[in-house]
């Protein structure tokens, strides 16, 4: 199969014409992003706000006349431009029309889903991807389908946390997720080399973040776990908005440092009626596995005092243990390499307790059968 190069790419997006300007899209500035991996391509189409859905013939054309390249495995074509609402507020904000509890009357629930939980934390290094991917496989070990959504567009972890080197392919007019460990992923991780930076513009990571849900053949799961990237920037905002969220999980260390932040994010879902499920402590301790010495490196307790404090569940303590950090540099997190592990056995009643709160009931997380009269 021929390689697909930017150029050919872009000789492709010289054949559309943007009506409003009379010449083609290429010329005019509006790609943006291109990315060219395994024959599989991504690029952004920018428009002004005013135009917004507007424009999406241009980007149907686009995506066709990068489609004719030959070797083009997926095309993958991202319209981005802001939604404007009355009192220049962002739709589903605090103050704005749709804000607060209104925010749920928008968009339905995402078909064959369901429900999508977020694992955010404030602030990055506190261990949230590597607690997204061992809750998402405890939900699965659990009895339950799981999916698993990388979000961070910026800097994705879940694929070296799988070692996960197949691609999406497509399926009709959507992606395929990849499969591995009983788990359907996707990340912006696999459409982009891992040292490439996404240097994109915040509507550019709001539509990404739309298409890998929205247009991802998901199927039917039971559950989608969606790894947040830390912070409460504009992707946070996307899923908190955009998306028919069922819960949040919180994820910090003891310290007060990180306690701090963990409070913004948890406030930020409160404001838009994202309800929070709990907060997890991740490197509550570290036990020395020779001697069996404790040593509290970050405190100890933090979270589940601020869980008490705020009425809400702590759903757990995970200690700083050398094991969970080197199943997940071996891309078999420690729920997957170590099923019987004391470790995994707490992001197994992490998830137990995760699943309770969304509603599922049961130790195993299993539906209860349906009656169907025909």
């Amino acid at each position: 199969m021929p390689k697909v190069t930017d150029a050919q790419v872009l000789e492709a997006l010289r054949t559309v014409i943007d009506p409003d300007h009379a010449a083609d899209i290429v010329s005019l500035g509006m790609v943006s992003g291109l990315t060219v991996r395994d024959n599989n391509v991504f690029f952004a189409i920018e428009v002004p706000p005013s135009r917004g859905a507007a424009a999406e013939p241009v980007r149907a054309a686009a995506a066709a006349a990068v489609d004719r390249v030959p070797g083009v495995v997926s095309v993958t074509a991202v319209l981005t431009a802001h939604r404007d609402s009355p009192g220049g507020a962002a739709p589903g904000a605090p103050g704005a029309p749709g804000g607060g509890r209104g925010r749920r009357q928008g968009p339905g629930a995402l078909p064959g889903i369901g429900a999508v939980v977020a694992v955010a934390s404030g602030k990055g290094g506190v261990g949230k991807s590597t607690t997204a991917a061992n809750l998402a496989l405890a939900l699965r070990v659990n009895g339950l389908k799981v999916g698993l959504l990388d979000a961070d567009i910026y800097g994705p972890s879940v694929p070296r946390l799988f070692a996960i080197t197949d691609r999406p392919v497509a399926d009709g007019e959507k992606l395929r997720p990849v499969e591995c460990q009983g788990l359907k992923v996707m990340s912006m991780g696999f459409l982009v080399e891992e040292d490439m930076p996404m240097i994109w513009r915040g509507p550019m990571v709001q539509t990404a973040l739309q298409q890998m849900l929205r247009d991802v053949a998901w199927a039917e799961i039971d559950v989608l776990v969606v790894d947040l990237p830390p912070g409460t920037g504009d992707a946070q905002l996307t899923m908190a908005q955009q998306v028919p969220l069922a819960g949040a999980v919180i994820v910090s260390t003891p310290q007060d440092l990180a306690l701090i932040d963990a409070r913004k994010g948890l406030n930020m879902f409160r404001r838009v009626d994202v309800p929070v499920l709990g907060i997890i402590e991740n490197m509550s301790y570290y036990q020395c596995p020779a001697c069996g010495h404790r040593a509290e490196v970050f405190g100890h307790g933090g979270a589940r005092a601020e869980a008490e404090r705020l009425d809400l569940p702590f759903l757990g303590a995970v200690p700083l243990d050398i094991e969970i950090r080197v199943t997940s540099d071996a891309g078999l997190p420690i729920v997957a390499a170590q099923p019987d592990s004391a470790h995994a056995q707490v992001y197994r009643e992490i998830a137990r307790t995760v699943w309770d709160r969304l509603g599922g009931g049961g130790a195993a997380g299993r539906r209860p059968p349906r009656i169907v009269i025909e």
